[in-house]
């Protein structure tokens, strides 16, 4: 169950009513939610792959920034070039899928996303935010490229929430 004050910063952060949010998934330093976890399937029936959703507008005003940048592209080429990062990465892919599968466990088992994470892993990067969320939710050294989204960004959170009072 998510604390209604959560919900509704999530709401405020969001500019939109949450959807299938199962718990936070990760609290900035300021204290408010920056990254929700969800249901693998929309309460709409949908199926949502997106496990780890980055809610934070700053942090992910600076990452599309950092998209904007030619990063992702950068990224992928380094995957192709490096075995070890690529085998990292294809990790962070399997840790996204087991957690997934850890809330199918208590929601319901959703086949049509069976398999695919998100963010373009295991052997693409699509998607900044959803790394950076990955890297949050579930700690350092997870998704190798999420980690250095995060430290690309430098301390969003210095100017205090970014919803409430």
């Amino acid at each position: 169950m998510i604390d209604p004050a959560d919900e509704a910063a999530i709401g405020e952060q969001l500019g939109r009513e949450p959807r299938a949010i199962h718990a936070v998934g990760h609290r900035c330093p300021c204290g408010s939610p920056d990254v929700v976890t969800t249901e693998p399937r929309l309460p709409n029936g949908t199926p949502f792959p997106t496990t780890f959703y980055l809610t934070c507008p700053r942090a992910a005003s600076r990452i599309g920034t950092l998209e904007g940048s030619g990063l992702m592209k950068e990224m992928e080429a380094r995957l192709g070039e490096d075995p070890e990062l690529a085998a990292a990465y294809a990790r962070a892919h399997e840790r996204y899928l087991e957690a997934r599968g850890e809330l199918e466990q208590q929601t319901g088992a959703v086949p049509e996303i069976a398999g695919i994470s998100a963010g373009g892993m295991p052997s693409r990067v699509k998607c900044l935010h959803v790394l950076a969320g990955q890297a949050l939710a579930q700690g350092p050294g997870v998704n190798p490229l999420g980690d250095e989204v995060l430290a690309l960004l430098g301390p969003w959170w210095e100017q205090g929430p970014c919803v409430g009072p």
